[in-house]
């Protein structure tokens, strides 16, 4: 379904005549639900959902990148430093190297966190965090939060 996804819209950038990003994104959106209008909802594979749960992380995800932008920005431009920086171990229900790879990059991404280390057995990984007020609310948002929502997307 992807494959198709990908031709329809590159069929529409042909169209319009012009292949360009802002083309290939609006005829990708078009195609995905002409593809879901003429599929039906009898569909074997779970292309459609993945779909969603991709949009739906890339939109929560920004939404938490902009909230510790905005943390760690009054933290600098503060007199009084709210900062309590510390290392906090994780364990992992990622289970495969690209899952614990593209959750610590994501991580990594977020201002104020940094993946420092997974453990010999790739069942801990290791974190440094600006702000560690409570360690067991931050290790519960990292894996209730982040790392759940990434492996319903991997899986």
């Amino acid at each position: 379904m992807f494959l198709w996804n990908i031709l329809l819209a590159l069929v529409w950038a042909l169209m319009n005549g012009r292949i360009t990003l802002a083309n290939l994104l609006v005829g990708f959106v078009l195609a995905y639900f002409a593809l879901m209008l003429f599929h039906g909802r009898t569909d074997s594979s779970n292309y459609f959902k993945k779909v969603r749960q991709i949009v739906g992380f890339f939109f929560w995800f920004f939404k938490e990148l902009i909230m510790s932008n905005l943390q760690v920005a009054h933290d600098v431009v503060t007199p009084t430093h709210y900062s309590r920086p510390g290392t906090l171990a994780i364990p992992l229900d990622a289970n495969t190297p690209a899952e614990i790879t593209l959750l610590a990059n994501v991580i990594s991404l977020t201002p104020g966190t940094l993946s420092l280390d997974v453990s010999d057995d790739q069942k801990t990984l290791y974190i440094h965090a600006m702000f560690i007020d409570d360690p067991e609310k931050l290790r519960r948002a990292i894996k209730e939060g982040l790392e759940k929502r990434l492996l319903e997307v991997m899986r």
